[in-house]
């Protein structure tokens, strides 16, 4: 057992660190967990969603505003390491982008899985976080990547017969995936029509919400809520300040609202996933 713990999470382009359970890495970090980001590629195709940002500045050198903006994002969350894992973006399906060789949908599976492992072997991990299975609401090449690598890579890394080259074995002990249960928005819905204000939730939205997401695991994030919308916000080109999905409730009016994140733990060599707990490193922690 290491003497501290590690907590890795797998993203696809920046920006999604800052959407996906950015609080509670911010307070496992805050409890001197050591927090490592792996973003597996440069958001090369993210379109500029924040009209003050749209120049032609911005569009000629988009590569490099997008890292400039992940460093930002990932002080503010405390991500003590961010590792790229090298690939470009693949865009969306059927787009000109998808088709490039060097795009990280169309990475050798064994080349991207190596590049993994070499990055667990190095950080020790003891919980790695990544995609779901179920991604039917928003297939993205980028993000139905990751979850394949990550399911092998967490099994490949403490494999001693395979990727010899890449480190040591190292078994990671917990993967969970992050969640969306409906009951959030439900009650951000909610509290939109309570202070008489236009919920950005419109039909499609609304039935979704019918759909609920199970989890296992729900992180107290109490005292961070505001670290997701921070470093949202840091993502200049990809978030406008006055979008009303994410902006549109006052944030002391959010932050009482749902002060969870929510988790399903989808492997464990500690036991089994059928589980409730409070803590992603229930069952490693010693005393």
């Amino acid at each position: 057992m290491p003497d501290r713990l590690c907590l890795l999470s797998v993203h696809a382009h920046p920006d999604d660190e800052a959407s996906k359970g950015a609080s509670t890495v911010a307070r496992y970090h805050a409890e001197g967990v050591r927090t490592v980001l792996v973003c597996c590629t440069g958001g090369e195709e993210g379109d500029i969603l924040n009209p003050a940002m749209d120049t032609p500045e911005v569009r000629a050198d988009i590569g490099r505003v997008r890292m400039a903006e992940l460093r930002a994002a990932t002080e503010i969350i405390g991500y003590e390491e961010t590792v790229m894992l090298g690939y470009r973006d693949s865009g969306m399906p059927d787009s000109e982008a998808n088709a490039r060789p060097d795009c990280f949908a169309r990475a050798p599976l064994d080349e991207a899985v190596e590049r993994l492992v070499t990055i667990i072997r190095r950080e020790r991990p003891q919980v790695m976080l990544t995609y779901p299975d179920d991604q039917s609401e928003y297939p993205h090449p980028d993000h139905l990547r990751v979850h394949e690598i990550s399911l092998v890579a967490f099994d490949a890394a403490g494999d001693p017969d395979q990727f010899p080259g890449a480190g040591t074995p190292f078994a990671p002990s917990k993967m969970y995936y992050s969640v969306w249960p409906a009951e959030r928005f439900r009650q951000i819905h909610a509290k939109f029509v309570e202070l008489g204000l236009t919920s950005p939730f419109d039909e499609k939205w609304l039935s979704r919400l019918t759909r609920d997401e199970a989890f296992t695991t729900s992180i107290d994030i109490e005292g961070f809520q505001d670290v997701r919308g921070r470093a949202l916000k840091a993502h200049a080109t990809q978030v406008d300040p006055n979008s009303p999905f994410w902006f549109g409730l006052p944030p002391e009016v959010l932050k009482d609202i749902h002060p969870v994140d929510e988790f399903r733990l989808a492997h464990s060599r500690l036991g089994g996933t059928d589980v409730i707990e409070t803590d992603l490193f229930e069952g490693v922690r010693t005393e």
